[in-house]
């Protein structure tokens, strides 16, 4: 019923996930499109002002060559009219100074238009013709010439000419004027277009977020309602849980006493067993006595069934019993110890695990000189509070397998490292022995089960323990391995183990 009430509301959050995340792709495009758009209106638009800016610098640079040209002409005649002022002149010669650089100007900024070209350049051939029969007017009134002066001006026809030069000019003015109406059209379009994408955008991401708001107001409601049907089998769950841990600890007491129980029972007979072979081998003794008395005294009376079996089949068969009940012993002995760890309370307390593992690498001193195994702790160990014994045994125990199961061609080598992972840490213990075939990567975890050539003592209880006690502690342990390569157990344990944790 829980798994099909998380389903439901994982499907739920799923599909509202998919469509909030449609919505902001969406969204997202219409940004895009928008920002795309904008950018290209935005380049069309300055494009526009650009060229309108520069129709408006072209009609100046007209009317100002247009006016150069004009007060040329009446300086001039002022000039002719009263020679004995200065300002007539020295005002002409400032127009003429000045008209070469605005006709020069007024090409420069009309070399794209080849019609405004053409009247350039009519312009210019007029202008060299005007500005030649000035200068001469001026030179013969400057050398008191008046009569030949005026006499040249009136036959120059400098009237007829002015008017040939104000009709360029007005065609001119004419053509900038309908390239400024152009431009100014093209200009108000891209205006337009700019605001009607800002526009369609506007409306596209206004639609998009009452969908996203509507999606949302609708997810909220059921995620209300979700929560008020979780609350209710929360409320169911806690009594089950609470149930089903009563009877686990129940069944976990029972399995205990049922191992404290039947290691006693099995202690008794074995105990028999063991006291009826030392009187099996006090009996034998005597028998082979008996035998060699026999051989020596009379030597016919003795077939050679009876020789062997005093001498070779008795003691034999003692010593194979004597070896079975002796691994009787140590197995019933582990199982004992089994028991009683789960029987013992857990004590959580904070833990140096760098002052841990310079205990167990002193402990284990002598048997580290006889082998010339060398532990090295790489960085510092996390701190963690868990229970001492456990925490010690477990990495005893890695530890002590990594000395014992090492390679024949090389020195033992056991690094241990750890780090903290989120809430919980993880200490991995690490050797360069003969390893471990990844096909027994679990099976050297179950009780009694051993990998490997079983050229070591043991009964292969060691790992079992360890990961019933990390189990205990709230955590897990596994193994990376290969054979010849050496092996890597990395324990995972709560940083600080709780109540619920040491239950």
């Amino acid at each position: 019923m829980a798994a099909e009430h998380g389903q439901k509301f994982l499907v739920g959050e799923g599909r509202i996930g998919r469509v909030l995340i449609a919505f902001m792709a969406i969204g997202f495009v219409a940004l895009i499109a928008a920002g795309i758009a904008a950018a290209w209106v935005t380049a069309e638009f300055t494009r526009h002002s650009a060229a309108v800016s520069h129709t408006y610098e072209v009609e100046l640079a007209i009317a100002d060559t247009r006016r150069l040209i004009e007060q040329g002409e009446t300086t001039r005649r002022g000039f002719l009219l009263s020679p004995n002022t200065s300002e007539f002149l020295k005002a002409h010669r400032e127009a003429a100074n000045a008209l070469p650089r605005s006709a020069k100007r007024l090409r420069q900024l009309t070399y794209d238009n080849p019609g405004q070209q053409a009247n350039i350049r009519i312009l210019e051939r007029e202008l060299r013709t005007l500005l030649a029969l000035r200068s001469r007017t001026v030179e013969l009134v400057l050398a008191g010439d008046f009569d030949t002066a005026i006499t040249e001006f009136r036959q120059e026809q400098s009237a007829e000419r002015l008017r040939e030069i104000r009709a360029v000019f007005d065609s001119m003015a004419r053509e900038e004027r309908k390239l400024l109406e152009a431009r100014d059209a093209q200009q108000a379009r891209s205006i337009n277009l700019f605001y009607t994408v800002l526009a369609i955008a506007g409306l596209l991401l206004l639609a998009v977020a009452i969908a996203a708001l509507l999606v949302v107001v609708r997810y909220t409601t059921d995620l209300t309602q979700s929560r008020e049907q979780l609350q209710q089998l929360n409320e169911s769950l806690e009594a089950i849980v609470v149930d089903r841990t009563a009877d686990l600890s129940r069944a976990n007491d029972e399995i205990q006493r049922f191992a404290y129980i039947v290691s006693h029972d099995l202690r008794s007979p074995l105990v028999n067993v063991m006291g009826f072979t030392a009187e099996l081998e006090t009996a034998a003794t005597a028998l082979r006595e008996l035998v060699d008395r026999v051989e020596e005294q009379a030597p016919d009376a003795l077939t050679e069934e009876a020789r062997l079996a005093a001498r070779e089949d008795l003691p034999e068969s003692i010593g194979f019993i004597r070896t079975s009940t002796q691994k009787m012993d140590r197995l019933i002995n582990a199982i004992l110890a089994l028991s009683r760890q789960g029987r013992r309370v857990l004590a959580p307390e904070p833990l140096d695990l760098d002052r841990l593992v310079g205990t167990i690498r002193d402990s284990m001193a002598h048997r580290l000189d006889e082998t010339g195994a060398t532990i090295t702790v790489n960085g510092a160990l996390p701190p963690v509070v868990s229970d001492r014994v456990a925490v010690e045994q477990i990495l005893s125990n890695l530890i002590e397998n990594a000395v014992k199961y090492r390679h024949p061609q090389r020195a033992v080598m056991v690094d241990v490292s750890g780090g903290p992972l989120g809430d919980r840490i993880w200490i991995e213990v690490a050797d360069n022995g003969r390893g471990i075939d990844p096909r027994d990567h679990e099976r050297v975890f179950d009780l009694f089960r051993r990998s490997g050539t079983q050229d070591q003592p043991g009964e292969g209880i060691g790992l079992a323990h360890v990961r019933a006690l990390a189990y205990r502690l709230g955590g897990t342990i596994t193994l990376r391995s290969a054979l010849g390569e050496g092996a890597t157990f990395r324990l995972s344990l709560p940083a600080t183990m709780t109540l619920q944790e040491k239950a």
